[in-house]
């Protein structure tokens, strides 16, 4: 059994996975209705609220689920905010000396690349090995607020990123045109709910693609260009087209996400196709690349909804996977890495 604590940024969570059987708990705290008065995270304001509800948290892993049975504690040590996994790492030390057990650092990142696999391991952990290793090799596309990346994983369970932002993330870019249109936070699903019954075609945003052999993405042109045709229109305006603006501005991404990935895909033989991170949610992203995978007769492997945001859940099952994610020796070993890479 292994307890699980994710404290990145915004989100306090923890999980308990169970090779054997899968995930038999997941709890979590969202701080998105305090963050959302700012307009955004506020790193001090998270760290406050990680160190005010993570013992909370854990006394309902206690008391529902008991700590008997654990045998390693799995915590994100990067990349995030300083503050807020200074505080998860805090924490899990503590609880695996209490416990006497192993304690791994698990790589967040690595976490999302996994986190698509989570679905296949419960629907039949026994066998998981064997049909995993059938969907390798697998190309992944990871995309969030703060990364944006493609990567391929082979039959040894070895990650090797082939493209990422050049400038902003898309969950960025969805972040910051929610500003620019006046939405809130958090962004991305404001506009995806606004741009329902919008017409994708309404207005011809750049979708960053650049050379067709360039994998890499770009999104910093599309927020300025958003802002130009806001400058065009009155407030009334804008308010009777959002729908319409929302949709085109997000058919932006979702095209220049579709498009790198069809290219990667084209470029190497894969069995599999995987989507992760915060903007994996998005409904109209899942169905654009449901539609490549499709085509391709490969199986899509889009992480569950629970599994897409700020999660323990794939940073417990990341600690299992990962042939990256070794126990730390002795504790004190581990240490924060806020600009930690894939």
């Amino acid at each position: 059994m292994i307890l699980a604590i994710e404290s990145s940024c915004d989100e306090t969570a923890i999980a308990l996975f169970d090779p054997a059987s899968g995930l038999s708990g997941e709890w979590i705290h969202s701080q998105i209705a305090l963050h959302g008065r700012y307009g955004g995270v506020v790193p001090d304001l998270a760290t406050r609220e990680h160190l005010r509800n993570l013992g909370p948290l854990l006394e309902r892993v206690r008391g529902q689920c008991g700590l008997a049975g654990i045998e390693s504690v799995a915590v994100t040590h990067g990349p995030g905010l300083a503050g807020c996994l200074a505080i998860g790492v805090a924490a899990a030390k503590s609880l695996a000396l209490a416990l006497r057990v192993p304690l791994v650092g698990v790589n967040h990142l690595r976490g999302h690349v996994f986190s698509p696999f989570i679905a296949l391991h419960a629907g039949a952990p026994g066998d998981f090995a064997t049909r995993m290793d059938a969907l390798l090799p697998h190309l992944g596309l990871v995309v969030s607020g703060g990364n944006t990346l493609l990567f391929t994983l082979d039959r040894a369970r070895r990650i090797t990123v082939v493209s990422s932002t050049k400038d902003d993330a898309a969950g960025e870019a969805l972040d910051k045109g929610a500003k620019l249109l006046g939405l809130g936070y958090p962004g991305g699903p404001l506009v995806e709910k606004r741009a329902q019954g919008g017409n994708p075609a309404a207005y011809d945003f750049p979708r960053g693609v650049g050379p067709r052999s360039d994998l890499d993405f770009s999104f910093s042109g599309l927020k300025t260009s958003l802002r130009y045709q806001l400058e065009k229109m009155t407030p009334a305006e804008i308010e009777t087209r959002m729908a319409d603006l929302c949709a085109s501005y997000q058919q932006a991404v979702v095209d220049a996400l579709v498009r790198k990935t069809t290219l990667a895909l084209a470029r190497e033989r894969f069995r599999s196709l995987g989507l992760s991170g915060g903007v994996a949610n998005n409904q109209t992203l899942r169905a654009a690349l449901g539609g490549v995978a499709k085509e391709r007769r490969l199986p899509l492997l889009a992480a569950q909804p629970k599994h897409t945001g700020d999660n323990a859940g794939m940073i417990a099952f990341a600690a299992w996977i990962d042939p990256s994610a070794r126990p730390s020796a002795p504790l004190s070993s581990l240490s924060i890495e806020p600009g930690l890479a894939l």
